[in-house]
C-alpha cells in the first residue's frame, strides 16, 4: 500500500526548484470567484515558507486583484507597515516601519523576506490611485497597551471629551495591561471587576459614530478612524481572552481565532465598501490556524480556527495552502521570551506526512489534495508536525506532532524537503534610512 501511495503522490505532484513554485499549476486549484486565500506555514521561522508565500501573494495581487494581506500579527504594529506601503513614510524607510515589532518573537516580522515584500508593495502601490492601493493588516489580539494608546491619542487630538470618557471606561484595564494573567486570575475569583461591559460599550459607541465623526472632522481620514475602531475591537477581544484564561466555558484558542475571523470580516467589509466591490484578502498564519480544524485533533477537542470559519463562511470561494518540511534548520526559541536561535529540524517521524513526502524523492513539490486519487490515498489520518516560535526537539513527538487528515485540512500542500532558518534583519538601523515623521495615531 505504501508503494501505491507514493506512486499516487508522484503522479499528481508538481515539483519545483528552490522557492520558484509553479504558480500556473497552483492557480488551477482556484478561480476568479475566490475571495479569501489562506497561506499557512509549518513553523514561524522558516525562510522558504515566507519566500514562497511572498511569491504567491504578489501573483494574487497582480493577477487576481487581491486587495489586502492579513497576517498573524498585532494590529498596531502591522498598521505601521500599512502606512509605509500606502506612502505615509519616506520610501527608503521600510526598515523603520518594521522596527515597531519589538515584542517576542521579533524574527517573525523583522526578517528579510518581509522587508523585501513591503518594499515591493510600496513600489506597486506607488503606481495606483489612493483608493486602489493594497493594504496589510494584523489579525491578532495581544496589543492591549499599544491599542489603548492608539485610541486615546486619536481621541485626545480630535475629540478630548470623548477621550476622557474612553479613559474612564478603560480604567478597569490597568491590571490587564501590566499583567494580563493576573487580571484573568483576579476576574476568575471575582476579586476585580470584569471590564467586559466597559470595553463593549466603547466599541459600540465608536462604531455608531463612525460616519458622522469622519464627516464632522475634515482632518480625519476614513482609514484613520477605521484603524482606531479596530484597536477598540482588539481591546474587547483581548479582555475576553485574558478573562477566560482560568475559566472552562470557552477555550482561549477559540476566542483568539474567532477574533481573527471577525477582524478579517471587518477588513473585507471596510475595503468592499471603499472599493465598491467585494474585497479579496490573502491571509498569512500558521498551518494550525489556517488548516480546517475539523480535520485535526483540535476539532476533536472542541477547538476551531480561522481556517474552519473561513471554509464555513466562503466554501469554494476560499482557497487554503499548507506547508510541510522533512528536515533542515529553523529560527526558534527554547522558551517564551528567550532569544531565537537557528536550530536543527529533526527528520520527520515515521507515519508522518513529512516522512511520506520525503520518501517519494521529488524534493520540493506542490500537491493538489482534492483530486480523486490523492484524496482517497491520503484519507486516513497521519502525524503532522507544527513548529511555532518554540521548538523542543527533545520532546518533539509530544510537543510538535498531532493527527490530521490532510485532504480535509487544506486544498493544496506545499512540501519543501529541506528548509533553512528565516533571516532576521539587523537590530541596528541602517545609516541611509531617513528619520520618520511622528507616527499617527501614535508615536513610539
Amino acid at each position: 500500500m505504501t508503494e501505491q501511495l507514493r506512486q499516487v503522490i508522484t503522479d499528481n505532484a508538481v515539483p519545483f526548484r528552490g522557492t520558484e513554485i509553479n504558480f500556473e499549476a497552483l492557480s488551477k486549484q482556484f478561480d476568479n470567484s475566490s475571495v479569501v486565500f489562506l497561506l499557512g506555514e509549518a513553523s514561524h521561522g522558516t525562510n522558504e515558507f515566507y519566500r514562497i508565500r511572498s511569491l504567491i501573494t504578489k501573483k494574487l495581487i497582480t493577477d487576481y486583484g487581491v486587495d489586502a494581506i492579513a497576517v498573524e500579527g498585532d494590529w498596531p504594529d502591522v498598521y505601521q507597515l500599512n502606512r509605509y506601503i500606502q506612502g505615509a513614510y519616506p520610501k527608503n524607510a521600510a526598515f523603520r516601519a518594521l522596527s515597531h515589532f519589538e515584542r517576542f518573537p521579533t524574527w517573525m516580522w523583522r526578517n528579510k523576506p518581509i522587508l523585501e515584500l513591503i518594499r515591493w508593495l510600496r513600489d506597486y502601490n506607488d503606481e495606483l490611485k489612493p483608493d486602489k492601493k493594497v493594504g496589510i493588516y494584523g489579525l491578532d489580539l495581544y496589543s492591549l497597551q499599544s491599542s489603548l494608546e492608539a485610541i486615546l491619542k486619536f481621541l485626545d487630538k480630535h475629540d478630548p471629551e470623548a477621550a476622557e470618557k474612553a479613559r474612564e471606561r478603560y480604567k478597569c484595564l490597568d491590571t490587564a495591561i501590566h499583567d494580563p494573567q493576573l487580571y484573568g486570575f483576579l476576574a476568575r475569583l471575582n476579586i476585580t471587576d470584569s471590564c467586559a461591559k466597559s470595553v463593549t460599550e466603547q466599541l459600540i459607541e465608536l462604531n455608531r459614530k463612525a460616519i458622522a465623526f469622519v464627516q464632522e472632522h475634515e482632518d480625519v481620514k476614513e482609514d484613520e478612524y477605521f484603524h482606531m475602531v479596530q484597536n477598540a475591537h482588539v481591546l474587547k477581544s483581548a479582555e475576553s481572552y485574558y478573562r477566560h484564561m482560568f475559566r472552562d466555558e470557552e477555550s482561549t484558542w477559540n476566542l483568539r481565532d474567532k477574533h481573527m475571523f471577525d477582524t478579517l470580516q471587518n477588513i473585507k467589509g471596510y475595503l468592499s465598501k471603499k472599493r465598491g466591490k467585494e474585497a479579496k484578502v490573502v491571509i498569512w498564519a500558521h498551518n494550525s490556524h489556517l488548516g480546517n480544524a475539523k480535520a485535526t485533533q483540535m476539532g476533536e477537542r472542541g477547538e476551531l480556527n480561522i481556517g474552519q470559519l473561513v471554509k464555513e463562511a466562503y466554501g469554494k470561494r476560499s482557497f487554503s495552502l499548507g506547508f510541510t518540511t522533512y528536515s533542515g534548520t529553523v529560527m526558534a526559541a527554547n522558551k517564551w521570551d528567550e532569544k531565537g536561535k537557528v536550530k536543527n529540524v529533526k527528520p520527520g517521524l515515521p507515519n508522518s506526512y513529512e516522512e511520506l513526502f520525503h520518501s517519494v524523492n521529488l524534493g520540493n513539490f506542490i500537491l493538489p489534495l482534492k483530486t480523486g486519487p490523492v484524496y482517497k490515498a491520503l484519507s486516513k489520518p497521519r502525524l503532522e508536525r507544527a513548529i511555532g516560535v518554540i521548538y523542543r526537539p527533545d520532546t518533539e513527538r509530544q510537543s510538535h506532532y498531532f493527527n490530521a487528515t490532510l485532504p480535509d485540512q487544506f486544498d493544496v500542500i506545499c512540501h519543501v524537503d529541506t528548509t533553512t532558518a528565516i533571516e532576521p534583519v539587523l537590530d541596528e538601523e541602517p545609516k541611509h534610512e531617513e528619520d520618520l515623521p511622528e507616527t499617527y495615531p501614535f508615536g513610539l
